[in-house]
């Protein structure tokens, strides 16, 4: 479980206090599960030492790349899963706020186009990646293909609503807002072989919309879509002296259901 849920306690005790007084008939769980779709990822960062590097045949061994050389390659994911879980209140002027615990994961389907000081180092044999090295026989590019690893983002935040009801009807649209604090975990191991195992925190952000059904008065289906990002996340490398930002955003498609007490 990652660190910063440990408060969530303390948070839904503070969101009980705040609307104490309020009618029972006001407060509100929901659940919801989905799809998340990771956008791609263009990585890029920089060299924070010199490096040797080891046999790339068409790139001699003992070649130095000096620190501050730009690293960059792109990563496309498969689609993951979204799981979701808020306490909130629902005010009579058709505002609801809650307070989300949210967990999305993505899994990586390949990387590509790796470059150095702004050359492409694909061809070149993958042994150039560790300094000593000698021939691998497998290119950086076929290496890096094999995408295996993930991303997953744990986020604890506050979100806003605002229903439309449509009149004669129990269906209402709406569209929210929220923001939080999200620990991103990334995790690059191509052909099985690590490149990235780190986490950042973050600011999470994320936009909503959709339509509820209201099944009775103490029972809502809800589905919709969500935009989130946490913008770039900052990782080291664990292969070769890199610092590379990962860009985290996704789309997401959810269903769930929203039980008032």
């Amino acid at each position: 479980m990652p660190r910063f849920l440990f408060p969530v306690t303390a948070s839904l005790a503070a969101a009980a206090a705040l609307t104490a007084g309020a009618s029972a008939q006001d407060y509100y769980l929901s659940g919801s599960a989905g799809f998340n779709f990771q956008n791609d990822s263009d990585n890029s960062g920089a060299l924070t030492r010199d490096f040797i590097t080891g046999d790339g045949v068409s790139i001699a061994p003992g070649t130095v790349w000096p620190s501050g050389s730009s690293v960059d390659w792109s990563t496309e994911f498969d689609s993951g899963v979204f799981l979701a879980g808020a306490f909130g209140y629902s005010y009579h002027s058709n505002w609801r706020g809650e307070i989300e615990v949210s967990y999305s994961e993505a899994d990586v389907d390949t990387h590509t186009g790796v470059n150095v000081g702004g050359s492409s180092i694909g061809s070149a044999d993958a042994a150039v990646l560790v300094t000593g090295a000698t021939p691998l026989g497998m290119t950086v590019a076929d290496l890096v293909a094999d995408g295996q690893g993930d991303i997953t983002t744990w986020a604890l935040s506050v979100n806003g609503y605002y229903d439309f009801p449509i009149q004669n009807s129990t269906f209402d649209v709406y569209v929210g807002a929220g923001i939080g604090l999200a620990e991103v975990k990334v995790e690059y191991s191509p052909s099985g072989i690590g490149i990235i195992d780190d986490s950042e925190m973050g600011t999470l952000f994320q936009a909503m919309f959709g339509a509820s059904y209201e099944i009775n008065d103490n029972m809502d289906l809800f589905g919709g879509y969500r935009y989130r990002t946490t913008g770039d996340v900052e990782t080291n490398s664990i292969l070769f002296p890199t610092s590379l930002d990962i860009e985290n955003d996704s789309h997401i498609l959810e269903f769930g259901i929203r039980l008032t007490q």
